[in-house]
């Protein structure tokens, strides 16, 4: 905690006592009273209720419920729409940022609590007559589930929307402006479809309680903190464990709130006033001039080699959520990709380099100029063959090219790996709905079967109400430009690959991101004479065969929550629907005005010192369209330096990289257990070295430097403090960090007030690498 404490500004004498000291004390502490309270309530290695579930899980939940509690309240939505409103607009800067933590729910979660006390001590007792749909103003005390619905509104709708990608790419690449209301309802169509996908794997996912959701538990740690720092959150036990829990959160709270105000002012330096924090590079420093020390060294365009970071946007409190296997999984895909080929491939001068940098995810003629997609493109959607016979194909650096080998691989491990290590589970909830017996028997699943589920004839009503939504939208046109044929496909796509990323995340809290499987398809697909091949089409069709998996994800993560809180899951998707639909107009707003001010930076007219404001995702996705869209899979691999891609997903002998991977894995563990081979995941491996780390580099190795000191180290041999700190201290940072982007979007981003040059803001390099 010193290192972190110096780092962030962290100086507060009183606070730095507050937190214990990592050698055990003589005395019993707070801690070691409630861990006596757990094994007198309960022995956990005995009780078939309790057996199944993960120490983790039991260390962080509670296991009693109240079912009168109020739930969906005037309260809920009121504060809801609030927090929802400002979360969107900050969730959707993240999309066209380099790099960014999301916009915290840990913020709406800390200040919701208070709010709602007040407006239950405040607000009149009165009920607004509407018949059937009367409600009262203030149904009686705030409660924990109204607290936890509100939070869970705020995850749904103070995000990104990536839907908006296809209005944004429409305007930044093809000065194409649609209509409001089509990017409106296509956007609320695709986020049902991503409902209705969790629900298709809510029996898998949320009621085994071996899928833990780290980033849930987090969540849920902060609620019971807040609630317990109150005096409102009952504990089991006596009241000398009672009063010692008060003592544990409201010490908890107080060193949140330290961490957080101390990283608000932190991010200051690193994004505005001493940039060069972002990106700390002692081999330019040492090197000199030298063009081989300085590109490996800078983690902005370089390889990042050894290079530090104090940017809390580059870090996140991943280093603290995702377990110590997956980051070790992280650093070495990205070592292996990022360190090793891409400094092969540039001093190489190999597979294109330099006339297509293998820092780009552009595309190029063959001569290494921009290439003329806006000329290839006809008025009817159409390409233009003649002159497509005069530029032939368009062509990639190497890194952007070996990232979709890796999609590729990602996508089928994924399918893989969850047949080999999940399918014995996913076999018995199949059987189980057929003999109604439950397989799930643990404590938090009994909790929970007592509240009404969202039955399947009210899931398959609202997803076809989305589809025939997107149907019409479709058949009009109105700037989607894809077939019909292909929406059906997606359909079919999206559901098969909702199971099997949910897997990845439940266990690991990595998102998968949506590979190039989807691209390649559509290109086949609409291989044929009269159909659109416009690029905007192809985007949406990934858009709805995989991007609403990140909807998907929103909605299980919570629902686990909800699980863990024990909130009617009828009032869980209420809540979210209702974040969903309040959030998504103020994505489009966010959206229009990132493009009103940035479209230089988007467009690659000028160049972001920070390397932020880049549109990296969006320019991927409009290069994909051009290749796997405008131009079609069946031309692009004609061209021999695309041929290595189809090996990542299948080749003519019908095995891929990502079959047999997880495949020897699994032979693996199945003939040595010592050596966890069930941790060795190749889906999160192979999604992490299809990372493009042309723009930003840097973050990774600092990523892995704290991971090791918390997750390694802290977890592993200092358990007590880790479960007392960890989490927390997590929270507290995001919160600090996605408060400070919004202070810096209300003051400098508004006024368009630019930071004079100095030696820690060099107009050249802010890494001071002045030999690349």
């Amino acid at each position: 905690m010193a290192l972190s404490s110096s780092i962030f500004g962290l100086s507060d004498k009183s606070a730095i006592e507050d937190i214990p000291s990592l050698a055990k004390d003589k005395s019993e502490s707070d801690i070691e009273i409630q861990e006596k309270a757990s094994v007198e309530l309960q022995d956990w290695d005995t009780d078939p209720e309790f057996v199944n579930i993960p120490k983790l899980v039991r260390d962080t939940v509670s296991f009693e419920d109240d079912p009168t509690e109020s739930t969906i309240t005037f309260r809920v939505i009121v504060l809801s729409t609030l927090f929802v409103c400002l979360g969107a607009f900050v969730g959707q800067l993240a999309i066209y940022r380099t790099t960014s933590a999301e916009f915290s729910v840990f913020f709406i979660i800390l200040v919701s609590w208070p709010l709602g006390r007040l407006m239950a001590e405040y607000l009149p007792d009165y009920t607004v007559p509407l018949g059937k749909f009367s409600f009262s103003l203030n149904p009686g005390p705030f409660s924990r589930k109204e607290h936890v619905l509100i939070g869970m509104a705020g995850n749904a709708g103070a995000s990104g929307m990536w839907a908006t990608t296809l209005a944004a790419n429409g305007k930044i690449y093809f000065d194409i402006d649609m209509n409001p209301f089509v990017a409106l309802f296509f956007g609320w169509a695709t986020a049902i479809i991503g409902f209705s996908f969790a629900a298709m794997v809510r029996g898998v996912l949320i009621y085994d309680p071996t899928f833990i959701f780290p980033l849930s538990l987090q969540q849920v740690t902060l609620y019971r903190s807040i609630q317990s720092s109150y005096g409102d959150y009952k504990t089991e036990g006596t009241e000398d464990q009672a009063k010692a829990q008060k003592r544990k959160t409201q010490r908890q709270m107080k060193v949140f709130w330290i961490l957080c105000v101390s990283m608000f002012v932190w991010q200051w330096f690193p994004e505005y006033i001493f940039p060069m924090l972002s990106a700390l590079a002692p081999l330019c420093w040492f090197g000199g001039r030298n063009k081989t020390a300085n590109f490996l060294g800078s983690g902005i365009g370089g390889a990042g080699l050894l290079n530090i970071t104090l940017d809390w946007s580059n870090i996140t409190s991943s280093v603290i959520t995702q377990p110590w296997f997956v980051q070790v999984i992280l650093f070495v895909s990205f070592a292996f990709t990022t360190w090793i080929l891409i400094p092969i491939v540039y001093f190489g001068n190999i597979w294109g380099q330099p006339t297509y940098s293998v820092m780009s995810n552009g595309i190029y003629m063959k001569n290494g100029t921009k290439y003329p997609f806006n000329e290839l493109l006809t008025s009817d959607g159409q390409l233009n063959e003649t002159l497509y016979a005069e530029v032939g194909v368009p062509y990639s650096g190497a890194q952007f090219i070996w990232d979709y080998f890796f999609w590729c691989a990602s996508y089928t491990s994924a399918f893989v790996w969850m047949c080999f290590f999940a399918g014995p589970n996913i076999w018995a909830v199949i059987k189980s709905h057929f003999t109604r017996k439950s397989v799930h028997n643990d404590r938090l699943s009994n909790i929970i079967k007592k509240y009404p589920e969202v039955s399947a004839w009210e899931w398959i009503t609202i997803f076809i109400v989305a589809v025939i939504t997107l149907v019409v939208l479709i058949l009009k046109g109105n700037g989607i430009y894809m077939p019909l044929f292909p929406f059906f496909v997606a359909l079919g796509f999206g559901a098969a690959a909702a199971l099997p990323m949910g897997l990845v995340y439940a266990i690991s809290g990595f998102e998968l991101k949506v590979g190039i499987f989807n691209e390649l398809m559509y290109g086949y697909m609409i291989d044929v004479r009269g159909s659109s091949r416009h690029p905007l089409g192809q985007l949406a069709y990934r858009i709805i065969s995989g991007n609403v998996w990140y909807d998907c994800r929103k909605v299980i993560e919570d629902q686990k929550i909800g699980h863990y809180m024990h909130v009617p899951p009828r009032a869980v998707i209420a809540s979210q629907l209702w974040g969903s639909f309040i959030g998504l107009p103020v994505n489009y707003a966010a959206m229009r005005w990132v493009i009103a001010t940035r479209l230089d930076y988007l467009r690659g007219i000028k160049d972001d010192p920070n390397g932020q404001w880049t549109g990296q995702e969006l320019k991927g996705y409009n290069s994909a369209g051009i290749q796997y869209g405008l131009v079609g899979p069946s031309r692009l691999f004609e061209d021999p330096i695309y041929k290595p891609v189809l090996y990542g997903f299948l080749n003519i002998t019908l095995i891929s990289v990502g079959t047999f991977v997880p495949a020897i894995i699994w032979l693996l563990h199945k003939h040595w257990k010592a050596p966890k081979f069930h941790l060795w995941n190749s889906t999160i491996l192979f999604a992490n070295m299809a990372e493009f780390r042309g723009n930003i580099s840097t973050g990774p190795f600092t990523q892995f430097l704290l991971g090791f000191i918390w997750n390694f180290y802290l977890y592993r041999y200092r358990y007590t403090f880790w479960r007392m700190w960890g989490y927390i201290t997590g929270a507290a940072l995001d919160t600090g960090f996605n408060l400070n982007l919004l202070a810096l979007f209300a003051t400098v981003g508004a006024t368009s007030v630019v930071m004079p040059n100095w030696w820690g803001n060099n107009a050249v390099s802010i890494e001071r690498c002045f030999g690349k």
